[in-house]
């Protein structure tokens, strides 16, 4: 529509699976990996060639390709699966243990100042593993450590550099400790972020969990609410029934009208508390209510007008096919409650516009109205957030965020670049239409 930039604000089913970090986790792993074998490749050049230190080439070269192949493994298990093990984060380390103490074995065991990279092994296990694998690593690392001093294969020092062997352990303790503090803070970045992640992911449920007691005390008390007001209700519908028929007021038209006015005032009541008692599923018939998406907009749209005489609205239903859907109330008081907040927002018309897809059907309601504030685009959708300023307002855009949620749906919020507010509902037709018709979908 338009080319300006728009802000967005999106609630969406909490999506995290309980090992997703363990999956980040491995994948870093599998990076550091990577620059592990690229470090180890090219040290092994540098030393071998560079400063005539001779290694046994062919089989320190060896490790690294094993490591390729190890990465290669644990890439197609990463695309394949969605969840990954403690065990398998707990081999992968001591699989990295093992490869470092056969490149210490090939290259002067435990007088080569790399032997100090056993401690970015078990710093990696700290921050990935359960207690009791962290100190397996421990143990493996320790013990490979000692194994070094006894066996290993001594360094082949050329003429140039026999009794300079200290000065190379000090250079060599150099580059290792600036290795290991680069790596730790490589890696250790991306692993707190993803603890980051997942700690904001569970605030996320603790508020879901809220808002849904929230919800809960909220129908209980509509349900209680429902049920009283509906004799009183009973009582003024029959009350109006014999007034209409009273002589004295059938004399004056005027008196007659309001009559009617009233008595279409207490069948609107009556319908929003049966509305009500169908969403708590206290009044639901045995077959569900089928109709097509048109017919079902349409009737909200008709409704609504109705109740509101002199507010422009349009339905736009773009070129597509629909399928039959289950008409439920909830959804119909969700789409009633974005008009009422747009036309309360100060807004002149509404465009309520439908579309769909393979899997969702689109619902937006946009209007010409003030549109929202930065803040309140933040907090849309929270309780008691209005930008009405009338107290206990926001429970509106909170009620519609919920239902779709449950749905399985998600809403987007957002203000267009020439005005007015747009929010969308995105509901999954998997569950709304009628499974005939979901099939073929």
């Amino acid at each position: 529509m338009n080319s300006a930039p728009v802000k967005r604000i999106r609630w969406l089913p909490s999506q995290w699976p309980a090992d997703a970090a363990g999956r980040r986790n491995m994948a870093l792993l599998v990076q550091l990996r990577w620059i592990a074998i690229a470090g180890q490749i090219a040290t092994i050049l540098v030393v071998h060639f560079g400063m005539n230190i001779h290694l046994p080439l062919q089989s320190m070269l060896v490790v690294p390709c094993i490591a390729v192949l190890m990465n290669v493994g644990s890439l197609m298990i990463l695309r394949r699966r969605a969840d990954i093990t403690h065990a398998e984060l707990f081999l992968a380390l001591l699989f990295d243990v093992l490869a470092l103490t056969t490149q210490l074995y090939l290259s002067g065991g435990g007088t080569n100042p790399f032997i100090s990279l056993y401690l970015l092994q078990v710093a990696l296990g700290v921050v990935l593993l359960h207690r009791w694998s962290v100190w397996g690593i421990v143990a493996a690392s320790s013990a490979c450590a000692a194994m070094l001093t006894v066996f290993y294969r001594p360094l082949d020092l050329s003429d140039s550099l026999e009794g300079h062997l200290f000065d190379l352990h000090i250079v060599g303790t150099w580059v290792c400790v600036t290795m290991i503090a680069v790596l730790l803070v490589l890696f250790m970045t991306r692993v707190t972020h993803n603890l980051q992640q997942r700690e904001a992911y569970l605030a996320r449920l603790r508020q879901q969990a809220v808002e849904e007691e929230h919800i809960i005390r909220m129908g209980l008390l509509a349900s209680g609410a429902a049920h009283e007001l509906g004799t009183p209700l009973a009582q003024l519908a029959v009350v109006l029934g014999d007034w209409r028929h009273m002589p004295q007021i059938r004399k004056h038209p005027a008196l007659v009208e309001e009559v009617e006015e009233m008595e279409a005032a207490v069948k609107r009541c009556k319908s929003i508390l049966t509305g009500i008692l169908m969403s708590a599923g206290e009044a639901r018939g045995e077959a569900p209510q089928a109709t097509d998406v048109r017919s079902f907009i349409e009737i909200i749209a008709r409704d609504w007008r109705a109740a509101n005489a002199g507010m422009p609205l349009r339905c736009d239903f773009g070129p597509h096919d629909y399928p039959r859907i289950v008409a439920d109330p909830v959804i119909r008081q969700a789409v009633t409650n974005l008009l009422d907040n747009a036309r309360e927002a100060g807004a002149t018309y509404i465009n309520m516009m439908i579309s769909r897809d393979s899997q969702w059907l689109h619902i937006t309601v946009r209007d010409n109205g003030k549109g929202f504030s930065p803040d309140m685009l933040a907090d849309v959708g929270k309780p008691y957030r209005s930008s009405k300023g009338r107290q206990g307002g926001g429970l509106g855009l909170f009620l519609v965020v919920n239902v779709v949620r449950k749905l399985g749906g998600r809403v987007d919020a957002s203000n267009g670049a020439d005005g007015g507010a747009m929010i969308q509902l995105r509901l999954p037709f998997a569950t709304l239409a009628l499974e005939e018709e979901s099939d073929g979908d």
